[in-house]
């Protein structure tokens, strides 16, 4: 692994090493990092405790990404150690609103250590990083930027009421034509809405399910 010590430091709700429960790549190891602050405030989020990034600790890159080397390989790596992979396997950064924070000098490092990186955005604001995947799901308390959608490998739609699904066309038809289209039910909702994804996506099959896995086998 090679990681350069730097003075960037981000505020970390949360990480940790599970499964990646959604969207295209649903069922592979993934470690996330939860990162705190957000300006978008849905009503629904579950997470609403990474709001205030003042409330989560600052740790330097190296750190973060240090952490997540002895997480998935079970080692403590030092620093510039090229000896330790760990196989490409994903990291998800997510928040909160992970865009709120330059996100460069994290996704080098952890190329660096042979991470594959993905995040999970809203979209609202800009985009910095090198990401090999970018999971935009945009939301209606404010708005995606044009030039985040135009970047997605994935739109993932959460449904909450019917309205939703013109929501999702809105969208759908901002993003490149070899994005991956996912419609995924609001958790309290899931009884009421997930009939009503799956006839929709039986009517437009450009559309797929996704479906909180971690949630149903209680794994973070």
């Amino acid at each position: 692994m090679t990681v350069v010590p730097g003075i960037h430091q981000l505020p970390v709700m949360e990480a940790f090493y599970t499964i990646q429960g959604e969207g295209f790549h649903q069922g592979k190891a993934a470690y996330f990092i939860r990162l705190g602050g957000c300006d978008v405030g849905c009503f629904w989020c579950d997470v609403k405790e990474s709001w205030d990034a003042g409330a989560h600790p600052t740790v330097p890159v190296h750190g973060i990404v240090e952490q997540a080397m002895q997480a998935v390989t079970g080692e403590r790596p030092a620093i510039n150690d090229q000896r330790s992979t760990v196989n490409g396997i994903l990291a998800v950064i997510t928040g909160g609103e992970p865009l709120m924070h330059d996100l460069t000098e994290l996704t080098r490092a952890l190329h660096g250590a042979g991470f594959a990186t993905n995040i999970e955005t809203s979209g609202s604001s800009q985009l910095s990083g090198s990401w090999d995947w970018i999971c935009v799901s945009p939301k209606k308390f404010k708005a995606p930027l044009p030039e985040v959608l135009a970047q997605a490998h994935e739109l993932k739609i959460i449904i909450y009421n019917m309205d939703d699904f013109n929501w999702a066309e809105e969208h759908a038809a901002k993003v490149d034509p070899a994005c991956k289209l996912y419609l995924q039910p609001e958790w309290s909702k899931g009884a009421a809405v997930t009939p009503a994804i799956v006839d929709y996506i039986k009517q437009h099959p450009q559309w797929e399910l996704s479906l909180q896995i971690h949630k149903y086998i209680n794994v973070p």
